[in-house]
C-alpha cells in the first residue's frame, strides 16, 4: 500500500483501536490454489508477539484452511468509513479554483503469519468471546447456552479456527492531512451534513491538530 508520509499512522496503539472498532476484515491469502480473499469478523488480542494476535474462524466446508499451510503469510485488511470528497467543500476553491476531487478513508493492513486451529476448545472459546463482545450492546444478550448443547456442539464441528500472529502493521489515514486546516474542516463539515459522521469527525480532529501556521 502506497502511503505518504502525512497519511502515515505509525502507532500500534491507534491501529489497534481502528482494528478493534472495524472488526470486519478481508483476509488475503496466498496458497496452493492462488490468490483469495475471504471477509470473515476477527478477533484482537494485542498482547501477544510484538504486534497482537487476531483469531477467527471461517466454515469447515470453506477450503482456505486447506489451501494453506502454518506459517504462511497472510494479509488482512481492515477498512473504517471512507467517502467520495468534492472539491467544492474547500473553501480555498471558491477563492483560487485549484482543488481537485478525492477519496477519504481510514485502513490498517496487518500482516502476520496464520496457524490452523482445528481444535474444539479454542473454536469455543473464540466463538464465545466474539458473541459476548457483540452482543454486548443488545437488551438482551445472547449466549451460546441460550441453544441446546447438541446444538453448539454440532456448530462449533462445522467450523475451523485461524490464529494469526502479527509481525508488521501499516495505516493509512487519509483525511486531508496535506490541505490547510480550513479546507479540511470544510469537507469533514460537509461529510457530516450528509451523515458520514466518523469520517467528517476525523477530519475535524485532524483539522484542529494542524500547527497554529496551518490555521
Amino acid at each position: 500500500m502506497y502511503v505518504p508520509t502525512h497519511f502515515n499512522e505509525p502507532r500500534t496503539e491507534a491501529l489497534h483501536d481502528l482494528i478493534k472498532q472495524h472488526p470486519f476484515g478481508m483476509l488475503v491469502t496466498h496458497g496452493a490454489s492462488g490468490l483469495d480473499a475471504n471477509h470473515i469478523p476477527f478477533e484482537l488480542d494485542p498482547k501477544p508477539g510484538q504486534m497482537g494476535m487476531l483469531t477467527a474462524h471461517v466454515a469447515r466446508a470453506n477450503p482456505l484452511w486447506q489451501d494453506v499451510a502454518d506459517g504462511d503469510e497472510v494479509l488482512v485488511v481492515f477498512r473504517a468509513a471512507d467517502a467520495y470528497v468534492s472539491p467544492n467543500w474547500y473553501p480555498s476553491k471558491h477563492q483560487f479554483h485549484k482543488q481537485v476531487p478525492t477519496w477519504n478513508y481510514r485502513v490498517v493492513h496487518a500482516y502476520g503469519r496464520i496457524a490452523i486451529r482445528d481444535d474444539e476448545r479454542f473454536v469455543r472459546g473464540m466463538v464465545a468471546r466474539l458473541t459476548r463482545t457483540h452482543e454486548a450492546s443488545q437488551p438482551a444478550p445472547w449466549k451460546m447456552t441460550d441453544s441446546p448443547k447438541d446444538f453448539i456442539d454440532g456448530m462449533l464441528k462445522a467450523i475451523v479456527g485461524l490464529e494469526i500472529d502479527i509481525t508488521r502493521l501499516v495505516g493509512k489515514l487519509k483525511l486531508g492531512q496535506n490541505k490547510e486546516a480550513g479546507d479540511i474542516r470544510g469537507a469533514g463539515e460537509a461529510l457530516k451534513a450528509q451523515g458520514n459522521h466518523a469520517l467528517g469527525d476525523a477530519m475535524l480532529a485532524c483539522a484542529r491538530a494542524k500547527p497554529e501556521r496551518d490555521q
